[in-house]
């Protein structure tokens, strides 16, 4: 059995309350705010580049989802500077072409190359310490898909596998090597 709202203004506020949440939900403020919530951004300072061959360009937006405001592109090859990561999205600044200024992107549009030339590879860590495990070896000069970052550790991937490269192990020249 339901129960009846005789007074005006009871019903005004109920209205008034459903009208809000409508708001809330139908303009992805509630996806930001749980996105705000549910995420603890790392700090990075790591070097990537683009990867996204969009010919219009990497899309850089004013927060961490496609519902946020585009403000600007980065062409491909070029260089940013990653400076925080939240899930699939990375914080980054300083493109070496394109947008300038401070901007999210979609990580799975970013990539490095390893270095290690002249030698057998580099070492892909299980976490963010040379002395944790060893669990792969990348060939020198090799792109690999970059999932995010902590630090100056970059997440990477190769060949399915997936681990930490050292800072001295990234390359963020997508043209030309770092020796």
């Amino acid at each position: 059995m339901t129960k009846k709202v005789k007074n005006p203004a009871s019903k005004l506020l109920i209205g008034l309350a459903f009208s809000c949440i409508s708001v809330i939900l139908n303009t992805g403020i509630a996806y930001q705010i749980a996105l705000a919530k549910s995420t603890n951004p790392q700090k990075c300072d790591i070097l990537a580049y683009v990867t996204d061959t969009d010919s219009q360009g990497l899309n850089v937006r004013s927060g961490a989802s496609t519902n946020n405001t585009i403000l600007g592109q980065i062409p491909i090859n070029e260089t940013v500077q990653v400076i925080g990561a939240a899930g699939d999205w990375v914080q980054i600044t300083n493109a070496s072409d394109g947008f300038k200024g401070t901007g999210w992107v979609f990580v799975p549009k970013l990539g490095l190359t390893t270095r290690g030339y002249g030698t057998n590879g580099v070492h892909l860590y299980a976490s963010t310490s040379q002395q944790s495990r060893k669990v792969g070896r990348i060939p020198a000069n090799t792109p690999v898909k970059l999932l995010g970052c902590q630090g100056d550790w970059a997440q990477v991937e190769y060949q399915g596998v997936k681990g930490w490269l050292t800072r001295e192990d990234q390359c963020s020249a997508a043209l030309t090597s770092c020796s």
